[in-house]
């Protein structure tokens, strides 16, 4: 169902999506469409949209803490050296999702990241390459405008594929691409959809809560 910005009680516009949920709403208002460059945090994000697949966003959102606890806090170098006995123990920890192909994935996922950090100048740079090093802004007036996928998506999940990674079909990676700002699909009534452009998320370097901390970053594309 097509559905327009919706107006909280603090007097501004959201999108939809989540809801009048605290947590969910500032996870939209501080992350959600704002640019992620590190490395690291990217590949979370993918692996943790890996996990989404048939579930809502806000049980992996609320899980994440126990993600990053039982993976290591998601350095890929760590889980890629994952064994047969590291798998049965995530299989056992009711703190996340506990599916044996997911995991398994993330594992792969973890491998073809540090190919790709070993053979070009980073996994940022590798995705952001897809857009020219700046975000899309698309102009959507309600959810109903905005794609399950695009042709770009496609495009990037073939090449994750190539290189090993699991659970990155097109739709999983659009998704992804409006999180980490790829794509600003915020609404354009959404008070969000202005603040992220020219934002830029500070690097991660250790698992923390919901923040944004905001930089200059290059002029974004208009679509």
């Amino acid at each position: 169902m097509s559905k327009p910005a919706l107006l909280h009680a603090d007097g501004k516009k959201r999108c939809p999506w989540p809801g009048e949920d605290p947590f969910y709403v500032a996870y939209h208002d501080t992350e959600w469409g704002v640019p992620e460059y590190d490395d690291r945090a990217l590949y979370e994000k993918l692996i943790l949209d890996g996990f989404q697949a048939g579930l809502s966003w806000i049980t992996i959102l609320r899980k994440r803490d126990n993600f990053r606890a039982a993976f290591d806090d998601f350095q890929p170098e760590k889980i890629a050296r994952y064994n047969e006995k590291k798998v049965h123990a995530l299989m056992q920890d009711a703190g996340i999702v506990r599916n044996r192909a997911k995991i398994e994935g993330a594992i792969n996922s973890a491998k073809g990241y540090l190919k790709i950090m070993e053979e070009g100048a980073g996994f940022s740079k590798f995705l952001w390459d897809f857009v020219d090093g700046r975000p899309i802004v698309n102009k959507f007036k309600t959810t109903g405008h905005v794609p399950p996928s695009t042709p770009l998506s496609a495009t990037i999940s073939k090449e994750l594929l190539a290189r090993g990674f699991k659970f990155v079909g097109p739709t999983i990676v659009y998704a992804f691409m409006e999180a980490t700002g790829m794509v600003n699909d915020h609404l354009v009534s959404c008070y969000c959809h202005e603040r992220c452009i020219g934002q830029q998320r500070a690097p991660r370097l250790k698992a923390t809560s919901l923040k944004a901390p905001a930089l200059k970053v290059p002029k974004p594309k208009v679509k």
